[in-house]
């Protein structure tokens, strides 16, 4: 908590990133700055890339570390694989997707925007409809948001790649996992993703600014020949320095390099397996405890859950972002604000990072205390009974404690 707003005991941080940082995390940054051309600093780079390419599930692909958050990291993704005038077939269903969408109009290349209502999914007839009309392969790319943080949607990419693979289609799939890597399924390989993306401050637990991207075989072929303008974020100069071994072509940001050790640290303590699981009892949880008070998630149907963030509709007569501002004000609880097309309509619930069971019943008490507060009828306990009743039943021993 700030200095400036002191608030006696911790703040509950429960906006979707950034999200708490774990002890040891922070432990680990503690520390003076470092020469980064002395033999330490690439021996731990090193093994942070041999590691991280665990969170993308891949063997295959190449990952970047930039010090940058998610928005650098699309640019790199965007800017090393297609030229300008290229056409990318993009999804449009929340905030996030809508600020790719921007990037990818003012980086010049020809976007195909998909647009679904928010609260739905990635719009996949629509693009099964472009891809077999496209023989002469004009799309070059497709670039989806995996988790759309906005409005607590998750989309399929398994089946994104089956439409590819149907109609053989060579376009490149670019995957935003910024709230979704290390908290949901994704598996780069198996399902044929080209280039994946995350930032430090979501699932990861850091602090905002590490852009981590990995690109697959086909990605660096391709940018061998794109044309776009890039300069901060070309992978070419980072693989120049893999191949000497120093790893940076400037200078890194030291502590995180050691909190993003620490952090991988503690997911493969865990198990990157057991952490998806984690991420999908709070997720349920917390639809529970909504259902309970009566009201709406933001996603329309099940498929789409997220188990990040869930964005809780609320009525017409309560403006939501007096219930953000509430809890902040009074209960020292963080949530998130409903942003654009639903600002005013929902706010939103983060449950993702190093987080557990009663770190969420107690976020989940405070947003009972903020509705009752606000003028919603709900029935103190209900939400947080429906989420304990679960939790007690779906909670395994803790491993290292068996």
């Amino acid at each position: 908590m700030a200095d400036y707003v002191y608030g006696p005991g911790r703040n509950h941080l429960f906006v979707p990133g950034p999200v708490n940082i774990p002890e040891q995390v922070i432990r680990a940054m503690n520390r003076q700055n470092e020469d980064y051309r002395s033999p330490a600093v690439p021996a731990l780079t090193k093994t942070l890339l041999e590691d991280v390419k665990q969170i993308f599930k891949t063997t295959s692909g190449t990952p970047f570390l930039f010090p940058t958050t998610g928005t650098g990291a699309w640019e790199s993704a965007l800017t090393n694989t297609l030229s300008p005038g290229d056409r990318i077939v993009s999804f449009l269903i929340g905030q996030f997707s809508l600020l790719w969408i921007d990037q990818q109009q003012r980086l010049n290349f020809n976007v195909d925007v998909v647009e679904s209502d928010w609260g739905q999914g990635a719009d996949l007839a629509a693009l099964d409809y472009k891809l077999r009309n496209d023989p002469s392969h004009t799309i070059k790319a497709i670039c989806i948001v995996h988790n759309e943080t906005a409005t607590g949607v998750t989309n399929d990419l398994s089946a994104v790649r089956k439409l590819l693979d149907k109609h053989r289609h060579p376009a490149l799939l670019l995957v935003d996992g910024v709230s979704s890597i290390c908290a949901v399924d994704f598996r780069m390989d198996e399902w044929g993703v080209d280039v994946a993306l995350t930032g430090s401050q979501k699932a990861l637990s850091l602090p905002t600014g590490l852009g981590i991207v990995c690109a697959s075989p086909k990605a660096l072929e391709a940018s061998k020949t794109a044309k776009s303008v890039r300069v901060f974020f070309d992978w070419k100069d980072y693989l120049k320095f893999y191949k000497m071994g120093t790893y940076w072509p400037y200078t890194p940001s030291i502590q995180l390099l050691y909190g993003l050790r620490a952090a991988l640290d503690l997911i493969f303590e865990e198990g990157l397996d057991n952490v998806i699981k984690r991420h999908n009892r709070l997720g349920t949880a917390t639809r529970l405890a909504v259902e309970a008070w009566g009201l709406k998630n933001c996603t329309q149907k099940e498929e789409w859950f997220s188990d990040t963030v869930t964005a809780v509709v609320v009525p017409p007569y309560i403006d939501s972002a007096e219930i953000v501002k509430h809890a902040w004000k009074r209960y020292n609880l963080s949530l998130g604000l409903g942003l654009n097309k639903v600002a005013g309509k929902v706010f939103r619930i983060g449950h993702l990072g190093n987080l557990n069971e009663l770190q969420l019943l107690g976020c989940l008490s405070g947003v009972e205390m903020v509705l009752k507060d606000v003028g919603y009828p709900v029935k103190l306990g209900s939400g947080v009974a429906a989420a304990a009743a679960y939790l007690s039943n779906s909670t395994p021993l803790i491993p290292s404690r068996i």
